[in-house]
């Protein structure tokens, strides 16, 4: 357990930085005017167009950082400050959301499979800390301890196999939208630099998420290991 508590320590630190860090940069560069003048809005509904993406609808959610795209019913979702910002972060965060929309558009297959993997994470999520936990009480000189524990290990590695799907899907939307905004103009060199830092900072979040998840399954594969 003690290298359980290490682990979820080191990453909480780690992903603290990282988020204090993020929301900076979210914060300097939602101080500067993009040089179009157009809102995140605007910025998602454009590069829709350009993308020849009809069916798609922009709108605002509540909360900070809160953008995301939906796939089932096929919304971009931007924060209030993204949603109605003129700025480089808000043109970022929108274009970057735009970008999940054109791969789902153009049936990008990371996409599809982190969809795929959605229902079984749901469950596996919910499921596995129980099941490790059940089993760990279970383990001690107990076959059935085992087997449950090495039942939770597996429900556990879904959810890491998903936040490693996740991480090109996010870099494939991030350069989708920074590929956008430079060939249209739509940021001048300089605002371009801020926005592909400010993605930078983003992605930088799913890779922490990715590399707790790797640690923790392979403490508990270690665990296990040394238990049977």
């Amino acid at each position: 357990m003690t290298g359980y508590i290490l682990i979820a320590v080191v990453m909480m630190i780690v992903g603290s930085i990282v988020s204090g860090t993020l929301n900076a940069k979210f914060k300097k560069y939602s101080q500067i005017p993009v040089s179009s003048g157009l809102s995140g809005k605007e910025i998602a509904e454009k590069m829709l167009r350009d993308n020849g993406i009809n069916d798609v609808a922009v709108v605002s959610v509540q909360g900070h950082l809160s953008d995301h795209y939906n796939p089932a019913n096929k919304t971009i979702n931007l924060s209030p400050e993204v949603y109605a910002g003129r700025s480089i972060a808000a043109a970022a965060v929108a274009a970057h959301e735009t970008g999940h929309a054109v791969q789902h558009a153009t049936a990008y297959s990371m996409l599809q499979l982190r969809s795929q993997l959605v229902p079984l994470v749901n469950i596996s999520t919910k499921l596995s800390n129980y099941v490790i936990i059940a089993g760990l009480v279970l383990m001690a000189g107990s076959a059935l301890g085992n087997t449950v524990f090495l039942i939770g290990i597996l429900l556990f590695a879904f959810s890491t196999l998903f936040s490693l799907v996740t991480l090109p899907v996010e870099y494939n939307a991030s350069n989708r939208a920074l590929a956008w905004l430079e060939r249209t103009n739509m940021t001048n060199p300089e605002e371009h630099r801020g926005a592909k830092d400010a993605l930078k900072w983003a992605a930088r979040t799913y890779v922490v998420a990715a590399i707790s998840s790797i640690a923790t399954l392979l403490y508990y594969i270690m665990l296990y290991n040394r238990r049977s």
